[in-house]
Formats: C-alpha cells, structure tokens, sequence
C-alpha cells in the first residue's frame, strides 16, 4: 500500500529528468538555438551530472555520447528504483534491455509531444515567436524534411505530422512490452 505513492513520486521526478536529458540530446542533434532561454534552462539542468561523464566518453560526429549515457543511467536508476520499492529482481540484462528500450520509448515520447505542439501552433499562431515555440519547431523540422522527401504536398496541406504520428505510435507498441 506505501509502494505505490512511493512509485508515483520515483517514476515521476526521473522520467522529468529523463525528458530534460534527452531534450538536450535532441537539441544538439537538430543544432537548435542555443541562446534559447529553453535552452540555457536545460543545460543548466544537465550540466552538472553531464560534465564529469563528458570528460571520459567523448562525442561521436554530432551525437553527444555523454548525454546518451546519462540517459541510459538515469533510465537505469529509475528501474533500480521501482524494482527495489517493488520487491523484485532482476537479471543485468534485464536491467540493460530495460533502459534502452525506456530511453527509445521516452524520447519517441517527447517527439510525439512536440509534433503535437507544432501541429497545433501551426493552426492557432503560425508566426508566433516565442522561444518555446520555435524551439519545438527547430526539433521537429528534421524529421519533417524526411518526411516530405517521400510524401508530396497537397496542395498547402502537409500530411507529414499525420505519417510521423502513425510511425511513432508503431514504434511506441513496439517498445511498450519492454518498459516499466
């Protein structure tokens, strides 16, 4: 019976910091604003648990692999979390094929979330210029240019958000199994 607040305020507070994780993983893979007040705030929030793992795990190309692993520990320490308070054990590769499979489900998450918030800024304030709004959409344009590489435009009418909708909820069943 105390299990389940306890379970609530775990899972909550860490999929926060997940999310602001993997927000500064996908903003320096889309190369958005970095003077973004946005921006600042989350590497603000990332910065200190990131800077000693940066030291020792450079970054490949243009993916910050400091950020993945802070993702994939954070994953890690969330399960470790809710499998103790839960009482139940689990093998290491359990453990691995958890967090990845969590990271993945999380950040096609916050894609989703961010398709919907340009979705819906493009209908209620198309040209608006507050930061938050065009940060999402410098996240959201890439996977948008990939999309209409294979899906024409008609006429004015972009059919793209609707195809990322449909592959990230695929990808989301997916992965839905093997995360907690």
């Amino acid at each position: 019976m105390m299990g389940d607040p306890l379970l609530l305020i775990v899972k909550t507070l860490g999929n926060l910091y997940l999310f602001i994780v993997l927000l500064r993983l996908v903003l320096q893979l889309t190369r958005a604003d970095f003077y973004n007040p946005i921006s600042q705030a989350v590497v603000k929030a990332t910065s200190p648990l990131l800077m000693p793992i940066r030291k020792v795990i450079p970054s490949i190309g243009r993916v910050d692999t400091a950020s993945v692993v802070l993702a994939l520990l954070v994953q890690a320490v969330i399960m470790l979390l809710i499998f103790t308070i839960a009482g139940v054990m689990v093998s290491p590769l359990h453990y691995v094929i958890y967090a990845v499979a969590g990271v993945l489900y999380h950040l096609l998450d916050l894609y989703f979330w961010a398709l919907l918030i340009t979705v819906i800024l493009s209908w209620v304030a198309p040209t608006t210029n507050h930061p938050g709004a065009m940060l999402v959409a410098q996240i959201c344009e890439p996977l948008y240019r990939l999309c209409r590489r294979f899906i024409p435009s008609l006429g004015g009418l972009d059919l793209s958000p609707i195809f990322l909708f449909l592959a990230i909820s695929v990808l989301k069943q997916f992965l839905a199994p093997f995360t907690i």
